[in-house]
């Protein structure tokens, strides 16, 4: 019997703007992609849940590096709200707890829906990835454990009905919010304050940062791909941190960025803190700006060709 065929992998760089479809996890989807590139390295920039679909941007070699900043840019979904009813897990995955009639009107639907524009505090669901010492919450919450979660501060950036349905008493909303906005949790407490209740039916990411679902490819896409073709279809690293400020380095200064030492920033600096470096067209990585003008290398592009090119 042959042994199977060992794929050799290579090194891949540059973010896949994935169309996640419905009823796979991200992790699994990261893994398939891994897998048509035959990359050494790769990662996502934050989950979708299995029944979510849309926009999941995956990080292959050095663009690994910047994933956790897209973590922090802002998200768009187009989701849908049942009112009456609640579920365990606030989405048609868990089972129902409670079903109760629908008697708001729309100008009361459209008026509470638009009252949660604005910075508020949430309390993330026990149904959800984050860890409480070393577990996911949804490890506990399967094993009918509840651990305290304090809420913490998040934005609602813009919320707009798409469409409101008294009679299937659903609610189409497309909603921009700041990282680690939990919609499942906006549902929730919409249909709170209704005194209804209400759970997510569909959920669609249609933009994270800079990046947009329209730019997406799917799996099935992928498949049928060539590697060039495939190849091509990836964006820059700095795509993932096109939402900071960017500035330009000098020849000198960016040597001695790349060589991690602290240059000196002549040009005037607008604003000091966490910044996109770029000399010329080459994007560098990223810098803090220090108060005197001092560049404090934070995460870098490798420097083995670019040093060459300085």
């Amino acid at each position: 019997m042959n042994a199977p065929v060992k794929r050799i992998k290579r090194r891949v760089d540059g973010v896949l703007l994935l169309n996640k479809p419905v009823g796979i996890t991200s992790n699994t989807a990261l893994q398939i992609a891994k897998r048509l590139y035959t990359a050494e390295k790769a990662g996502h920039t934050g989950t979708l849940d299995p029944f979510a679909d849309g926009l999941l941007p995956l990080c292959f070699g050095e663009a690994t590096k910047f994933s956790q900043y897209q973590l922090e840019a802002d998200k768009c979904y187009r989701a849908l709200l049942q009112l009456g009813i609640t579920t365990t897990t606030g989405d048609p995955e868990g089972e129902v707890l409670q079903c109760l009639p629908v008697t708001a009107s729309a100008e009361l639907i459209q008026t509470t829906v638009a009252g949660f524009i604005g910075d508020r505090m949430q309390t993330p669901p026990m149904y959800s990835a984050l860890k409480h010492q070393g577990k996911p919450l949804y490890e506990y919450a399967r094993a009918g454990i509840t651990i305290d979660r304090p809420a913490r501060p998040v934005s609602i950036r813009a919320i707009e009905i798409n469409n409101l349905n008294l009679v299937e008493a659903t609610v189409d909303i497309t909603v921009t919010v700041s990282a680690g906005t939990y919609i499942r949790t906006l549902a929730e407490d919409i249909g709170s304050q209704l005194g209804c209740g209400a759970h997510l039916t569909r959920l669609t990411r249609l933009a994270s940062g800079g990046f947009q679902l329209a730019q997406a490819v799917t799996l099935a896409q992928l498949e049928l791909d060539n590697t060039p073709t495939r190849d091509a279809r990836l964006a820059a690293a700095d795509g993932l941190v096109n939402y900071l400020p960017q500035i330009q380095v000098d020849a000198p200064g960016a040597k001695l960025l790349m060589q991690g030492q602290h240059p000196l920033f002549h040009a005037e600096i607008e604003q000091i803190g966490l910044l996109r470096a770029y000399h010329e067209q080459q994007f560098l990585g990223l810098v803090q700006v220090q108060a005197d003008g001092r560049l404090i290398p934070q995460r870098l592009m490798s420097s083995r060709t670019l040093l060459e090119t300085l």
